[in-house]
Order: C-alpha cells, then sequence, then structure tokens
C-alpha cells in the first residue's frame, strides 16, 4: 500500500513542474504589436464599469480592441499561450504594457492640470479652437518640459 502512494505522489509532484514551451504558431502576433494590444485590452478591461459620453456603459469593449486590431480571439489565445510559456520574454511585454499605460496616465494627468486651472497662462498656446486631438499632440510635443512649468506654476512662480 505504502509503495502505491508513494508512486502517486511522485506522479502528482512530476506532473505539477512542468514546463510546457508552445510552438510559435502561424498566426502570431508580433511582439510590438502584442504590447499594443495588451495595453489597449488592460484598458479596455478597466473601463468596462466607466460610463462613456453618451452615460451609457457598454458591455464588452473587447469587441471593439479585437475589431481595432482585425484579430480574433482564438489568434489572441494562441499568441498568448505561446507568449506566456516564455516567461522571460513575457513579463518584458507586461513591463512595457505598464510603461504604456503609466505614460498614459501622465498625459491624462498633465492635461487635466492645464484644464482646471483657470488662472494659469496659457501653457500650450491654445486658441480655443483645437480640437481634443490637437491638444493631445501638442502635449506630446512639449514633452517632459511641460510638466516641468506646471510644476514651477503650482509653486506660485508664475506671477
Amino acid at each position: 500500500m505504502n509503495k502505491v502512494l508513494y508512486f502517486f505522489i511522485l506522479m502528482f509532484l512530476v506532473s505539477c513542474t512542468s514546463n510546457t514551451i508552445y510552438k510559435k504558431p502561424k498566426d502570431l502576433i508580433p511582439k510590438d504589436s502584442m504590447v499594443n494590444l495588451l495595453t489597449d485590452m488592460y484598458l479596455a478591461s478597466s473601463a468596462k464599469n466607466i460610463k462613456n459620453k453618451n452615460l451609457k456603459k457598454l458591455s464588452n469593449y473587447m469587441v471593439v480592441v479585437y475589431e481595432k486590431y482585425k484579430i480574433d480571439t482564438v489568434r489572441f489565445d494562441t499568441s498568448n499561450k505561446y507568449y506566456t510559456s516564455r516567461i522571460d520574454e513575457y513579463s518584458e511585454m507586461l513591463n512595457l504594457v505598464k510603461k504604456n499605460i503609466d505614460s498614459l496616465y501622465d498625459i491624462y494627468i498633465t492635461k487635466q492640470r492645464i484644464q482646471d486651472s483657470l488662472d494659469r497662462p496659457n501653457v500650450l498656446n491654445l486658441t480655443g479652437t483645437e480640437t481634443e486631438k490637437q491638444i493631445d499632440k501638442k502635449l506630446l510635443l512639449k514633452g517632459k518640459e511641460l510638466p516641468e512649468k506646471l510644476e514651477e506654476l503650482d509653486k506660485g512662480n508664475h506671477r
């Protein structure tokens, strides 16, 4: 009886330490596209409880992400399994996703700080007729110089 028990324990331990490396699929999503896709998927999954500008909740933003990248769930699943089987590669990709989300957050915060302040000088030289995309473009062009200017203005050096 003890031999049977030891056999099952050994089989259990061996089966738990499987290191499956999947073969590269034919329709693998390239690494850079996968990083962008994962970034959008994280944003979509976090936005599912947020109302859009029409005050409605879209039940599944993932469909929009799949349409944007012109892929289906099967292609994503096979690519994701391939990359997750290579943990070092996948962890690098997730670090890039985090950097993307952090930079989007920084842009959002900077944009909010500009829009929320009524007494600040116009640090972006806006005329008032720009579209949101044009404002975003100016924010990106200003780069790191803009948050530094805003920091000075917050300290009261603009008077």
